[in-house]
């Protein structure tokens, strides 16, 4: 699996967490247990954070971004996924909340 640190801010993986090998997942990313990410998927935690909540799974070609913190929205706009969710194939999520047990479609 390519996990990449961004700066000095490294992926961190719960239990039973499968990263297909052409997926990547760089900087400030937390998956939690049980999470899978599929083949192609992007997960890049670079200028915010990450979290994807446990159970959760991640389709196929899924780029999954975040927003700078600047002093006109001091905690810009992290990408966290809660628990128990489907993101489906092709889906583009940019700084956005995702509650529990969601199906985001294609």
């Amino acid at each position: 699996m390519s996990l990449e640190p961004y700066r000095d801010t490294f992926p961190r993986l719960g239990e039973r967490v499968f990263v297909h090998p052409s997926a990547v997942v760089v900087g400030d990313t937390v998956l939690g247990d049980d999470v899978s990410v599929w083949p192609h998927v992007s997960l890049r935690g670079d200028v915010n954070r990450i979290v994807v909540g446990r159970g959760s799974n991640i389709q196929d070609n899924t780029v999954g971004h975040v927003t700078h913190r600047h002093p006109g929205n001091p905690e810009g706009a992290p990408l966290l996924i809660g628990e128990y969710v489907t993101v489906g194939h092709g889906a583009i999520l940019h700084g956005c909340t995702i509650g529990d047990f969601c199906l985001v479609g294609m």
